[in-house]
């Protein structure tokens, strides 16, 4: 399925990411993971694409598994940064020959040491104008409801969420963010500016407080005080952190869906318990 038919449904969504492994000796764990997370099945779930391509081998052989194996539709996410045009062609040549229709495309982090100007692609709205080359693909693009940290205002960086839009982007997936007021206050900005296309929250369960905060820290995400306080409380105890993580995302879901914000897209880092337990605590809401 397109993930635009299914963004056209009136009931909610909720999905999860998962991404692909570091090395071959960590593959079959990661498909442990993804069958897991698969046998819940979620509207669909995202397969991201390594920094650089770093991960990128891995990237279509495991939507391909999603789709083939565990009958749940797979977003597979294709950064530009760095690339030629004939590697991503070769990479859109495989993903429609493993039948995949659904594409987050992205620019990427810029790689050390590199200026971001070396490849045919500079920004993620001209690799989205190259897959509409290229294919009958549904493509998505991501937003940012705090502004990209590279752009000078919120404004300046809506005007390029646009040139998305206008390029063929036909739905918006955010950063995560933790104050879904921020998520509010986005959205209407991108209505006022004529951008009506879907917007997918992202929500980041809290499971590692450093790691999640020192995140934070580098993509200039917002940390609200009740986040703060679980973070310092239950930080240095794993699973009261995850519990709390767990509590907390929930929470987040709930209210977004309350406020008609009905898709939601999950980062659990490959934690299958994560993924089960909010959907578990979502069981009725989602149905």
């Amino acid at each position: 399925m397109k993930l635009n038919e299914l963004f056209s449904l009136s009931r909610p969504t909720l999905s999860f990411e998962v991404f692909p492994p570091k090395a071959q000796d960590t593959f079959e764990k990661m498909k442990f993971a993804i069958g897991e997370i698969a046998s819940i099945k979620p509207d669909f779930m995202s397969v991201t694409y390594g920094a650089g391509g770093g991960t990128s081998d891995f990237t279509v052989k495991i939507a391909e598994d999603i789709e083939k194996t565990h009958g749940v539709t797979a977003l597979a996410h294709l950064t530009c940064i760095s690339s030629t045009k004939e590697r991503i062609q070769s990479q859109l040549t495989q993903l429609k020959e493993a039948g995949i229709e659904n594409i987050l495309a992205l620019r990427g982090d810029i790689p050390q040491g590199d200026d971001g100007k070396s490849g045919a692609f500079r920004y993620a709205s001209e690799l989205i104008e190259e897959i509409k080359k290229q294919g009958d693909f549904c493509i998505g693009g991501a937003c940012y409801p705090e502004g990209h940290l590279e752009s000078e205002s919120l404004d300046e960086d809506i005007r390029n969420i646009a040139k998305k839009v206008e390029a063929g982007c036909s739905f918006l997936t955010t950063q995560m963010f933790f104050d879904n007021e921020i998520l509010y206050s986005y959205i209407d900005k991108l209505r006022k500016k004529g951008i009506f296309v879907p917007i997918v929250a992202g929500v980041m369960p809290i499971t590692n407080a450093k790691q999640i905060m020192r995140a934070c820290e580098l993509s200039g995400t917002a940390l609200p005080k009740p986040f703060i306080k679980i973070a310092e409380k239950y930080g240095d105890k794993p699973d009261a952190m995850t519990q709390a993580g767990i509590a907390y995302a929930t929470q987040q879901i709930i209210d977004l869906y309350a406020n008609g914000i009905k898709n939601v897209h999950v980062y659990s880092m490959n934690k299958p318990y994560v993924a089960k337990k909010i959907q578990e605590n979502l069981s009725e809401i989602i149905r």
